[in-house]
């Protein structure tokens, strides 16, 4: 490390929970540097809030179009190098296809688009561009999760079996809530797209399952509820998955699970053995057999796989959490920009899965059918059967 890379941000303004998630993500490791920003669509707010970050008045822009402009002309030893996206999902694609373009590379939010059509294109943008993209799918940043995939890949478990998902949330079970500014978008169709639930926590827990199985979902049925009267999205919702090794999941997600926080949990059944793991206990990740005693994975303690080590910060008994696993991924990406070298962080195809998730889905829920293919190479929400 020589340096830092230079950032831009677009979004995550006054009052944006997760802009000042990314920027803390960013600093924790010193290898990301915020140089500029487009924070608000309000040119005025943008450049108050870019000045109380301390940056250069001169480099707080109106929008994001000026900034990828204005930021392009700059000496190359000055300009941002990539951007990082934290906007409503609306405007991912918008965003990410101008700023590859124009010669940046991108760090966005999930979901990566509004539209899984968004995301197959952006892909194509990228290869033309030769530039990179990264997706921050926050829960593939903790150490215990690197440990799980490791022992997947090791075979301890056996063939998988069964894979099952929960994440569960509260905040939205009262009708209330809707006029906060981070409920309000995120329950608008043409802000958050086809689903709420599944499209802003559900879309984390598929990615986790396959990412941790090492499996590839094929098929599914879903049932997505609008709990809350006057909800145009859904705040709720089952999906039974099949995967391509015959393997079973059940994925539950809801944010009207009153008395939940963030509770996300992932269970991976083997012929051999188990894991189980719950993000609001991240340090530990259980391993278990019928034939003999459980095993716990402890963050810092023991011989764990190099990928679990590489992700530790603190020494064992000093709690990490989602802010260092956000700082993981920000700091494969930084690496890989730095170093020239593969991404190792979520990218792409995690983007056309996660999107491909959502709208499959969606429509499988508005089906009378039961079981319906996992498409990926274009909307299932276009199929006048589903619909």
């Amino acid at each position: 490390m020589t340096r830092k890379i230079r950032m831009g941000m677009v979004g995550g303004g006054d009052g944006a929970f997760i802009g000042d998630v990314h920027r803390m993500a960013a600093r924790l490791d010193g290898k990301v540097e915020l140089v500029c920003g487009a924070f608000s669509s309000n040119a005025s707010r943008s450049a108050t809030f870019g000045r109380s970050l301390g940056l250069e008045e001169t480099r707080c822009y109106p929008d994001f179009n000026t900034m990828f402009t204005i930021e392009a002309a700059l000496p190359s030893e000055s300009r941002m190098e990539f951007v990082a996206i934290v906007t409503p999902n609306h405007l991912h694609f918008p965003i990410a296809k101008d700023a590859l373009e124009s010669g940046f590379h991108v760090l966005s939010d999930k979901p990566a688009t509004l539209t899984l059509n968004e995301a197959l294109s952006l892909k194509s943008i990228i290869e033309n561009t030769g530039k990179r993209y990264g997706l921050t799918h926050t829960y593939l940043g903790y150490p215990m999760i690197k440990q799980a995939q490791a022992l997947v890949k090791q075979g301890r478990l056996g063939k998988i079996t069964k894979v099952l998902a929960e994440y569960q949330q509260g905040w939205l079970a009262d009708k209330g809530a809707e006029t906060g500014k981070q409920a309000s978008w995120r329950l608008d169709p043409s802000r958050a797209g086809v689903s709420c639930c599944m499209g802003d926590i559900g879309v984390h827990a598929a990615n986790l399952m396959e990412n941790v199985s090492g499996l590839k979902v094929t098929q599914l049925c879903s049932d997505l509820a609008t709990t809350v009267e006057g909800r145009q999205l859904d705040d709720d919702g089952t999906v039974l998955l099949r995967f391509d090794n015959g393997a079973r999941g059940t994925l539950l997600a809801s944010q009207v699970a009153t008395g939940e926080e963030n509770n996300l949990t992932l269970r991976v059944y083997g012929e051999k053995a188990s894991l189980s793991w719950q993000q609001q206990e991240p340090n530990s990740l259980w391993l278990k057999f019928n034939d003999q005693p459980a095993q716990c994975f402890r963050t810092g303690v023991g011989q764990l796989d190099e990928s679990a080590q590489r992700f530790t910060r603190t020494p064992a008994g000093h709690p990490e959490g989602y802010l260092e696993a956000f700082a993981n991924i920000y700091s494969q990406f930084a690496e890989a920009l730095l170093g020239d070298t593969p991404m190792s962080s979520p990218g792409i195809d995690d983007a056309i899965r996660g999107m491909a998730f959502i709208e499959n889905a969606v429509a499988a829920s508005r089906s009378n059918q039961k079981w319906h293919p996992f498409i990926i190479s274009q909307s299932p929400l276009h199929n006048e059967e589903n619909i």
